[in-house]
């Protein structure tokens, strides 16, 4: 099957930098065996480093971008993926180095695919997309304290970042999980959107800066920590003794300057959350946990649908942290 397609494509020749929005032939998809027709997208901070120049992450040009996307099945070449099941697909390099969801079809391995739980339609998966999975991998590492490690019953929770897709998407839901929820943002104007997404306590990000000690008073039985950079330091040395830090992002930078203190003297776990590389097994199992965890009547409220046009617009806003909320990008608007 050959058709026409809408995407935004990508470019880098002679230096310079494009994006515009193409119509290209199917043939061009050729990186698995599913073909999928796309209902919705979404717009992460790394499809926004990608859409500004390539984020040093995108090595062949011209490029289809996004980096999820849900659809429905159109052509499969594996058996345990049928014509017109809904799937989702997250990570894996798709959008990075597989071309990706902006864009009205994908093709990709079948290895990348999962089929959408019961209760969740393309457009609720994308509302969660990416940052949802991440924060939804995030928060069962903070859970693990007290169920794989059997360590003390989580309390207090400090997600930084919280505005942010990731973030916010964390804040509801470990307050769904009963924890008390301490978010961390330098937008003032934001404190009754983070507390009506279940924040028990708003912390300026500036109190996580400056210099910090070997160790501090212990505070946090567990961190979501979406920025990195200087101010996990600072946080590292709050965390109570045997509490989890699940760390996800770098807007913040990729360096910390820490002791072993934390670690030896506390047990503190730094957990990495590579949401890209996850195995199908634990997609399957935290995607079929969403329903239980996420109010998608709020979440629809917070989320803005964009069409490509509409993308190449406001993708900079994220980068410049003017944006907050949630981005679904639908390639047939």
């Amino acid at each position: 099957m050959t058709v026409k397609l809408k995407a935004v494509v990508i470019d880098n020749q002679n230096e310079k930098f494009t994006r515009d929005i193409k119509e290209i032939d199917s043939g061009h998809l050729k990186d698995g065996n599913v073909l999928i027709k796309i209902d919705y997208s979404s717009l992460n901070y790394k499809d926004a480093m990608i859409l500004k120049d390539g984020g040093r992450i995108v090595r062949k040009f011209p490029f289809v971008p996004g980096i999820d996307f849900s659809g429905k099945v159109v052509e499969s070449e594996d058996d345990r993926f049928k014509k017109d099941e809904n799937i989702i697909c997250t990570g894996f390099r798709v959008g990075e180095a597989y071309y990706g969801g902006f864009s009205q079809y994908a093709k990709v391995d079948s290895n990348f695919l999962i089929k959408n739980p019961k209760n969740i339609d393309s457009k609720k998966s994308m509302m969660l997309g990416t940052a949802g999975f991440t924060a939804l991998q995030c928060s069962f590492a903070i859970k693990a304290r007290e169920e794989l490690l059997l360590g003390e019953k989580v309390k207090d929770v400090l997600v930084t970042g919280a505005t942010g897709g990731v973030g916010s998407i964390a804040v509801m839901i470990l307050s769904k999980m009963g924890y008390d929820v301490h978010a961390v943002t330098g937008k003032k104007d934001k404190n009754d959107y983070l507390k009506d997404l279940g924040a028990k306590n708003i912390i300026d990000r500036k109190d996580f800066e400056g210099e910090s000690k070997l160790l501090e008073k212990g505070t946090w039985d567990g961190v979501v920590d979406t920025v990195g950079g200087p101010s996990l330091t600072k946080i590292l040395a709050q965390v109570k003794p045997n509490g989890i830090v699940a760390s996800c992002g770098n807007a913040g930078g990729i360096k910390i300057n820490t002791t072993v203190m934390p670690f030896i003297i506390r047990g503190v776990k730094l957990w990495g959350i590579d949401s890209s590389g996850a195995s199908i097994k634990r997609r399957e199992f935290l995607w079929n946990e969403a329903e239980k965890l996420i109010d998608f009547n709020k979440l629809k409220s917070l989320t803005k649908e964009l069409s490509f046009t509409e993308l190449l617009n406001i993708y900079p806003k994220l980068l410049e942290g003017k944006f907050f909320g949630r981005a679904i990008v639908n390639p047939n608007k």
